[in-house]
Order: structure tokens, then sequence, then C-alpha cells
């Protein structure tokens, strides 16, 4: 064993079947030929599941597979990238090939001496993997979610349960010498209720899950109590009057609702974008960006969060990023290109969606700090507005940071108390003008249940999302009320 000067021990024992020190080295000689800066190398075998319900029978079901390489080489700000699910050592060195043309000068590239083996946190560690869990062990998880309140209610006309999990292994190395050997899993459970409202469908959907395997639905996350959220929801919105229109008062309930500070602010805080002056923070470090009570962190180690990591998808071990605090932008989300074109170090946000995908810098747990106000006092606050509960689908333009988000359960606020539900409800606003009208922050701060799925360029990867409740002054709600 060695220690690098980190301290942070490095073994060299290769235990991975997917890829050999010795075809590393060669691919990336290859890479190197005409004299790219930087080349690195992902390999990944995965597998994933999944099974359905409809009223307590199984409606469909499904395994796959994913098992190749992807090599990028790097050259300035030029990037070239090519992968293989064709593993022979002919098509891998076809690949290395093609991308060392993101260059046009080489020289004789000496090989790796010595790979040095990054030893990773136990951030994201299944106590229980997917790959050791039984077909019907996944089918009684939803089963049990059905029963719980099957009958419950006359007026439910259908209930859907999915159930999904990823189970892979991956190998990252670079011609720095940096070889990363880590197991991930994912898995998530939802269910969804219809309920009929005079002729009106209600829905209800919940639903959670994180990367430390199936142990998740046994403590904390029972599929009991998703059901039990869904129908809730379903039923809470019965009786529902159209949203009032105009400028209100809006609080925002803790946990899911941060989807809206993850869209509005916070894909305008990856590097790429800031680098490329097409998001509203570029050249905007140590300027004030939103109210003071207003602290943003991406954080990639919550441990099994569904957006935390071991380390990203190009070896740079995640990490916890203050991107605004107090209202004062502090820093941005990169990936190694961004960071070192920008003269900045990578924070552990550069993600891909498979090995067929390049990185990109990326958000993982994005969240609001906690404030000192309790969730009573905010609303106690507030005589007339609009409590949204939970938000639907979102529209945002990264350059200005303008946004639409569907409201999906939400009440009307009367002297401080939640009153009838609403629908039809959409919050119309700028991310940063929407942060700098922000009045009261919760002390409740929360990451959602583990729902949330992130796309950007064709890439999508799974992220957590978080606030506190939260009190914004003069948002704009679209409606059909008054």
């Amino acid at each position: 064993m060695t220690k690098n000067n980190e301290g942070i021990t490095m073994t060299q024992h290769f235990n991975s079947p997917l890829l050999s020190p010795e075809l590393a080295n060669d691919l990336i000689k290859k890479a190197k030929a005409r004299g790219a800066d930087f080349v690195d190398i992902f390999v990944q075998k995965r597998r994933s599941f999944s099974v359905s319900l409809e009223d307590g029978d199984v409606r469909g079901a499904s395994t796959g597979s994913l098992f190749g390489l992807g090599i990028r080489a790097l050259k300035g700000a030029a990037t070239a990238y090519a992968h293989s699910d064709d593993l022979s050592v002919e098509a891998l060195m076809a690949c290395a090939d093609t991308v060392s043309h993101v260059a046009t000068k080489g020289s004789d590239v000496e090989g790796i001496s010595s790979w040095d083996e990054r030893a990773l946190p136990a951030i994201a560690k299944a106590s229980r993997a997917p790959r050791n869990s039984a077909f019907d062990e996944r089918v009684a998880l939803l089963q049990s979610a059905y029963r719980s309140i099957d009958g419950r209610e006359p007026d439910v006309n259908k209930i859907f349960g999915s159930y999904a999990d990823v189970d892979e292994d991956i190998v990252i190395v670079n011609s720095e010498g940096l070889w990363v050997e880590d197991t991930r899993c994912l898995c998530r459970l939802n269910v969804s209720v219809l309920l009929d409202d005079n002729g009106e469908t209600r829905v209800g959907s919940f639903g959670g899950g994180n990367r430390e395997g199936l142990s998740v639905f046994s403590r904390g996350l029972a599929p009991q109590a998703i059901a039990e959220e869904a129908l809730r929801m379903a039923k809470a919105q019965v009786g529902a009057v159209a949203a009032p229109t105009g400028e209100q008062n809006v609080v925002l309930a803790p946990g899911w609702s941060g989807v809206l500070l993850h869209e509005a602010v916070g894909h305008g805080l990856e590097a790429d974008f800031i680098r490329k002056k097409t998001s509203l923070f570029t050249d905007r470090l140590g300027e004030k960006v939103a109210s003071d009570l207003v602290t943003v962190i991406d954080d990639g180690t919550i441990e099994n969060s569904r957006g935390s990591l071991n380390v990203d998808d190009e070896g740079t071990l995640t990490q916890r990023n203050v991107l605004i605090e107090n209202g004062i932008l502090k820093g941005y989300m990169s990936d190694r290109l961004n960071a070192g074109l920008m003269g900045i170090a990578p924070s552990g946000n550069g993600r891909r969606q498979s090995f067929r995908h390049a990185p990109l810098p990326r958000m993982t747990n994005t969240f609001l700090a906690s404030g000192d106000s309790t969730p009573e006092e905010i609303l106690n606050s507030v005589e007339d507005g609009i409590y949204c509960r939970a938000f639907g689908g979102g529209q945002v333009d990264i350059s200005n940071g303008n946004f639409v988000f569907e409201v999906r359960e939400g009440y009307r606020i009367r002297k401080g108390e939640i009153a009838e539900p609403i629908k039809g409800a959409t919050l119309v606003g700028s991310g940063v003008e929407t942060m700098s009208k922000v009045s009261a922050v919760g002390n409740d701060s929360k990451l959602d249940s583990g729902i949330g799925t992130c796309g950007k360029d064709g890439q999508s990867v799974p992220v957590n999302v978080g606030l506190p409740t939260l009190r914004i002054d003069g948002v704009t709600v679209g409606g059909t009320g008054t």
C-alpha cells in the first residue's frame, strides 16, 4: 500500500474483472498518441429490474443489462468521446484511436508506470444489494403497499404501483494514473392512487428510495407508508377550487418543493453554463444574488441519499459545496473539463448517465439550508396566500432563470391557517428574483424521499432536492380563480 499527499490509503490489487491494467495502459497510450492532454476511461456493468402492479396484479416486469466502455480525450476545450459494448481488444483500440484525433501533433507517449487505486469512503453502500434479492421479494413490497389501502375508500378507481432497481460495478482510470473501482445500487418504489371526485379524477402519487438497497423499505420508508401518503394526497384534493391569480404570498412545504430551487437556481450554477456565459450567474461570484436568509448547498456526501456517490463519474471524490451563502454567490458545481478551463478545482459533480455518455457538471443533493423560524410561525405570518405541498412538471430558461411550475397539491392560506385545496395553480417567476423575495426560512430543511431524476443534454441522472418550509412574498400565481 501507498499513501497519496492527502493521506488517503491506496492499494494496488486490481480485483475488477472489468478491465485489466495492461489493457487500460494500452488504451490510454493509443488515445494520447496524437497529443491529447488527458484521457480517461469509464467501464460499467449494470443490471436493472422493474415490476409494475395494477390493483394488486402484476402487469409487467423487465430485466436489463448494460456492459461497456467509454473513453474520452481532452485537448484544451475540445473533447472527443467514443464508446463500445463490444469489449474485444480490437473494438476498444479502435475507440481509443478515434478519440486520439482530438489532437493532431503527437510524440512518444509513456505508459502508466504505477497505478494508484483510490480508496473510497462508504457514503453510498448497499446493506442489501438488489443483486442478492429474489424477484418475489420485490413483488411482495408492492403487494404489501397495495393491501394496506385496498378497499379503504369507495371512490378509489385505481391503485398503481411500481418498483425499480439498478445494481452496477464501475471502473474509472485516467492518464494521470488514477484507478477507481466502485459498486453502486439504487432502489425506488412508487404508488399512485386515482380517486373520483364527482366526475373529476384526483391523483395522489408518492414514492421513494435510496442507495442502501432493499433495506430502506424495512426501516424508514415502508411500502405501507408510501401507499398511505399517495392515498392522503388524492383525498386531500377532493373538492378543490380554482386557484387564484396574481401576486400571492406563497409558502412552500419542506422536501420535494426543492425541485423549484433545483431548476430555477441549481442548473444556472453548473460550471458549463458559467464558462459558456449562458447562465444568469456568470461573473457574479461574491455578489448578492438572493435574500440574506438563503444558503444553497449541493452535497454528494449525504449517506445513501439518491443523489450521493462515493466518487463522481470522473473519479473525483464528492463533497459538500456551498453555492450561495447568506445570499452571496460563493461557488459553482464543476466537472474536470470546465474546472480546468476556469482555473478552479473540480467539485465532484462530474456525472454521466452511462458509459455511452461523456460526463457533465451535474447536481447531486441540492437543498436550501435551515433557518430560524418554525413552520408554524411561517404559516401564522400569512394572512392570505397559497401553501404549496407538492409540485409537478415545470420549465426553466437557464439564461435568465425564468420558470413555470405546476402545483400538484396546493391550498389557500387564510388568517394563518391552511384552508381549502386548490387546483390548476402554477408559479411563474425568475429564480434570482424569487430567491430575493424569501422572507422567512424554516428550521425543518429536509431532502425529498428519493424520487428525483434530472435531465440535461439528453442525459438523466438520479438526484435529491430539498427545502425547509419557506415563505416567498409576491410570487406570480397562474390559475383560473379569484
